[in-house]
């Protein structure tokens, strides 16, 4: 089923603990799109990019059935970058650098051909472009929404409004209490989910998932990965196993929305295991079924 994602694309320098990688490909669309195309197609992605941005990049995101003519190329442009320092234990970060670029000027228009997507994941961007985006849409089935401390704490009001137009939200912990002003998480996620989102998806890192629906509370488990090599991207591709599995699903109920959770902590999982999207980009299927039952598999009590 048709899947529209709109988001940032960028080149990161990342250092962690264990390595280094410079001019790695990333951004949120990239992380989204990529982890999605293992579920459905087409995908249709919507971004700006400088023309440093080359035909080993398309082609890695063509070779993944994803449709990047809602991408726009700026001539004598450079395209975002971020560079960023990861601690020992991998949960926090510093911020080195941060060059907008072409993505300072990001106008997301979006193609008439995606306009009837049933799908739409809106990455971490400004809410103004997430409600400008949503405004070009004609009656998608789920959105999907993301976003960070910075719009919380600079745009609170223009976050709220597309709050009101989506379906599910995904924010960390910290975020969550940061937007409700709440330190309890279950407080917490009623208070959001009265803003508008039926769906709230609370992530805690290595600690898992909380999925909130008006049928309760569901609970995922973390993967125990033995190496942790870079957490850039994880929350995104999260998102992208989130809602690919829900996009080829015949209906889409709290069954399969529990699920969904599991696959996108699966195709985290994956994300970690190498810098930036490396991973994410030779995986199968067979990898994928494989992660997902292990999920399953950590909550399960014997007879």
């Amino acid at each position: 089923m048709s899947l529209l994602v709109v988001g940032s694309m960028a080149f990161d320098d990342i250092e962690t603990p264990f390595g280094r990688s410079d001019n790695t490909l990333g951004g949120s669309s990239t992380y989204i799109a990529l982890s999605a195309s293992y579920f459905t197609e087409p995908i249709r992605m919507v971004g700006v990019v400088g023309d440093d941005f080359g035909d080993e990049h398309f082609n890695l995101l063509h070779s993944k059935n994803i449709d990047t003519r809602g991408v726009k190329v700026v001539e004598e442009g450079k395209t975002f970058r971020w560079a960023g320092r990861y601690h020992y234990d991998m949960n926090t970060r510093d911020t080195l650098d941060t060059q907008l670029n072409v993505f300072a000027d990001f106008d997301p228009h979006i193609p008439q051909q995606y306009r009837e997507s049933r799908f739409v994941c809106l990455g971490n961007i400004d809410p103004v472009l997430q409600v400008k985006v949503l405004d070009q849409i004609n009656k998608p089935e789920l959105v999907i929404c993301d976003t960070m401390n910075f719009w919380i704490e600079g745009k609170p009001e223009e976050l709220k409004k597309v709050l009101e137009r989506v379906d599910v939200f995904i924010v960390n912990d910290s975020e969550a209490r940061l937007l409700s002003g709440e330190p309890n998480l279950v407080k917490t996620a009623r208070m959001i989910r009265n803003m508008g989102p039926k769906t709230l998806i609370i992530k805690k890192g290595e600690h898992g998932a909380l999925l909130f629906t008006d049928n309760g509370i569901f609970s995922a488990p973390a993967y125990p990965l033995e190496s942790i090599f870079d957490p850039t991207g994880a929350g995104d591709t999260f998102a992208g196993g989130f809602i690919g599995h829900l996009s080829r699903c015949a209906k889409i109920n709290e069954a399969e929305m529990r699920k969904a959770v599991l696959y996108g902590s699966a195709m985290a999982s994956f994300c970690v295991e190498q810098f930036g999207p490396d991973r994410l980009n030779d995986l199968d299927m067979l990898e994928v079924e494989d992660r997902y039952q292990s999920f399953l598999d950590l909550s399960r009590i014997g007879e």
